[in-house]
């Protein structure tokens, strides 16, 4: 085992870690955003409260910008999969 292959090992880690935390956190902003009307100031910050959080996340750990295409599909597939949720929930109610 070298140290490049861990240090790349830790960086994938670190990348999915990233993801996940970016997907987490957008949950609870699609479920929020789906209650706004499109494109209005909260539907705004529902979208993209999440950017600074996941930019210092990515910064701190020194990942590369790399992953940066990773964490957005994380966030806009979390965004989605709350829509999805507060949509089914209403349809229920």
């Amino acid at each position: 085992v070298t140290a490049s292959s861990v240090l790349q090992e830790t960086h994938w880690a670190l990348v999915a870690l990233i993801g996940a935390v970016a997907l987490a956190v957008n949950l609870p902003l699609g479920y929020a955003r789906e209650g706004f009307r499109k494109f209005s100031l909260g539907w705004f910050v529902c979208v993209h409260l999440s950017v600074p959080l996941i930019a210092w996340l990515r910064l701190s750990n020194h990942v590369s910008a790399w992953g940066i295409p990773a964490f957005l599909a994380c966030a806009v597939l979390g965004q989605f999969a709350g829509g999805k949720a507060r949509r089914i929930r209403r349809e229920r109610a």
